[in-house]
């Protein structure tokens, strides 16, 4: 089974019909590029996606659930940055992740350790934030939409203004949440170049 449905998703703003028809479902381990121009309508849709804004016509269904009919049950299996982490500049990642985890009903220190480990910051996670680098960044923006253990991670555009280590970094740990925690993943991007390494 699919664990992300998308079918026939219509958004407009005012007369703009922004999105038409869009119709998508993507599998457990299995890594879906959402490729577009800016402007393209790629945020719109995973906005609509994770409930951010209402649907005009069409359905979206995560893990079985319908995000409309049962938002709680949907969104509880999912992982997502959109746009850019939010994290807190003057906090140590490791404090972020507790955060993050405390918003969560069963996130053990072990849990906490283990996305550390996913994400390559085991030797930076006691830095404040606001020495790491953009790239160190977003892989804990990965870290913190993972530490629930979602089936599903969104990511907008995951290497936007990242030097090529950064975005070798990245790729690597979407690769290894596909292959070996299975999870479903949409990546957008304005780059295919860019996604055709996955």
């Amino acid at each position: 089974m699919s664990l992300v449905e998308v079918k026939n998703l219509n958004k407009k703003f005012g007369k703009k019909q922004v999105l038409h028809d869009v119709t998508f479902e993507i599998n457990e381990g299995e890594i879906l590029g959402f490729i577009g121009p800016n402007g393209a309508g790629k945020t719109t849709a995973i906005k609509l996606m994770l409930g951010l804004q209402s649907i005009d016509s069409g359905t979206v269904t995560i893990d079985g659930y319908d995000i409309n009919n049962n938002f709680e049950d949907a969104i509880r299996r999912v992982g997502a940055i959109v746009e850019s982490p939010d994290l807190y500049m003057y906090l140590t990642g490791r404090q972020n992740l507790q955060l993050i985890a405390n918003l969560y009903p069963n996130v053990t220190k072990e849990r906490i350790d283990e996305v550390i480990k996913i994400v390559g910051l085991e030797k930076r996670i006691d830095d404040k934030v606001s020495k790491y680098s953009l790239g160190m960044r977003q892989r804990l923006g990965i870290a913190a939409s993972i530490i629930h253990n979602p089936k599903i991670l969104i990511l907008d555009e995951p290497t936007n203004g990242l030097d090529p280590e950064g975005i070798k970094d990245v790729r690597e740990i979407i690769i290894k949440l596909a292959n070996k925690e299975k999870m479903a993943l949409l990546i957008s991007s304005h780059n295919l170049s860019e996604l055709d390494n996955f």
